[in-house]
């Protein structure tokens, strides 16, 4: 079964990493539980940070008003 279509915008960002980096994240990427791929894991790694940082209290959540 598809899973259905993300209805949030989304932007594309680029970052610069070195090879190590990108070699770890296509080690993670095959294990499945990540992505299809490099960008998907990386993806999912930086979203999983970000939950933990806000449960921390570290920063705010994406719905707090400055």
């Amino acid at each position: 079964m598809a899973r259905p279509k993300n209805t949030l915008e989304t932007i594309q960002i680029t970052i610069s990493t070195t090879p190590q980096v990108k070699e770890s994240l296509q080690q993670l990427t095959e294990t499945g539980f990540y992505g299809k791929n490099a960008a998907d894991t990386a993806h999912a790694l930086l979203k999983e940070r970000i939950r933990e940082l806000m449960q921390q209290g570290q920063m705010p959540s994406p719905t707090a008003k400055k």
